[in-house]
């Protein structure tokens, strides 16, 4: 991969090369009110539902599910990582299926196995899909997804839950204002010098990316913006707990200021940027921990940027510290000269 050129970032021609990528990243918001209209309907038509023994959700997003329901969902709810079922699944149940694709062979075979054991099952998938098909009984209700984007799908369930009285409100409109605020932020045609993802992007240029977030779901984000960088860059971007990422924080050798990186070769400078997801989350482990994380990165001369997203509601956090990830992987990803930034 190319050496990183932030001209790229503002250059017209290059950045229409990449058109398909920023639009799709640009264009969330509008997916979740897509998506929103497209099922409120029938998300509504839940509201009457008897109460489950238990919840297991299967597929993309089914671990964000858990971290917004574990501390109000009052039934147990388990996140089921393998194909199929647990062996005490019944009638008495309820199976979330994520299926945002449609065609994933193993959420196929387990809308079968819940159908076959008689279990409630609420999927999310194109109308007319083999996901759809193979979960269809009486017990199933399907909210129809038409645009792909897991993110928009799981925002669609998680208010489908409130109103089966198993998860915290939704408010669907305002995450979307939140997708697009970032959106304009970080908007292509907002140059460098205003553009807090292309600034960022330009901080890890020649970095390993080290993400972390205090709260539940600021760790999520991370993860996801983790999986971008790597993606994009080719380099072990890393997210983790506080105590790994200080072990490598605390590994790191203090930068030399005598360093030449043409005569040492490109990897020479190639040291850590640590980026703070914060949402805001003011317990004293977490303050604690981003105390320990930043004085440990100024012994040894480790960078430190901070994303924030301090106001509204936890989701809409989530998703504005998510997007502005996602909107600066793709901006280094430009600025490297990858072949995509999907």
């Amino acid at each position: 991969m190319a050496d990183f050129d932030d001209s790229r970032l503002d250059d017209r021609r290059v950045l229409l090369r990449y058109d398909e990528g920023l639009r799709r990243l640009a264009e969330s918001g509008a997916r979740l009110r897509s998506e929103w209209f497209g099922a409120s309907a029938r998300i509504f038509g839940l509201a009457e539902s008897d109460r489950p023994r238990a919840v297991i959700a299967v597929g993309t997003d089914a671990r964000l599910i858990r971290a917004v329901l574990e501390p109000t969902c009052p039934v147990p709810f388990v996140a089921w990582p393998r194909q199929g079922l647990p062996g005490w699944v019944g009638p008495l149940d309820l199976v979330l299926i994520l299926a945002s694709e449609g065609s994933d062979p193993a959420l196929i075979e387990t809308a079968q196995e819940a159908s076959r054991r008689g279990a409630r099952i609420v999927i999310t998938a194109p109308e007319v899909s083999s996901v759809a098909e193979f979960a269809a009984s009486r017990s199933t209700t399907l909210i129809p997804t038409s645009t792909g984007d897991p993110l928009a799908a799981v925002m669609v369930v998680l208010a489908a839950l409130h109103e089966m009285r198993l998860g915290p409100p939704v408010s669907v409109e305002s995450i979307a204002d939140a997708a697009d605020m970032v959106a304009e932020a970080c908007s292509p045609y907002v140059d460098l010098s205003a553009n807090p993802a292309k600034e960022l992007a330009c901080a890890l240029a020649d970095a390993q990316p080290l993400v972390w977030g205090g709260s539940v779901l600021a760790a999520r984000a991370g993860r996801r913006v983790a999986s971008d960088l790597r993606s994009v860059s080719g380099r072990a971007a890393l997210s983790a707990d506080a105590h790994d990422l200080m072990a490598v924080i605390e590994a790191t050798k203090p930068a030399d200021p005598f360093a030449d990186p043409f005569e040492d070769g490109p990897q020479a400078d190639r040291r850590p940027c640590l980026v703070i997801l914060d949402d805001g989350d003011t317990r004293s482990d977490v303050t604690r921990a981003v105390a320990s994380l930043r004085t440990a990165c100024s012994r040894v001369d480790v960078r430190t940027d901070t994303i924030e997203a301090r106001e509204s509601e936890a989701l809409a956090r989530y998703v504005m510290l998510l997007q502005r990830g996602r909107f600066t992987a793709a901006y280094l990803g430009i600025g490297l000269g990858a072949s995509s930034i999907d």
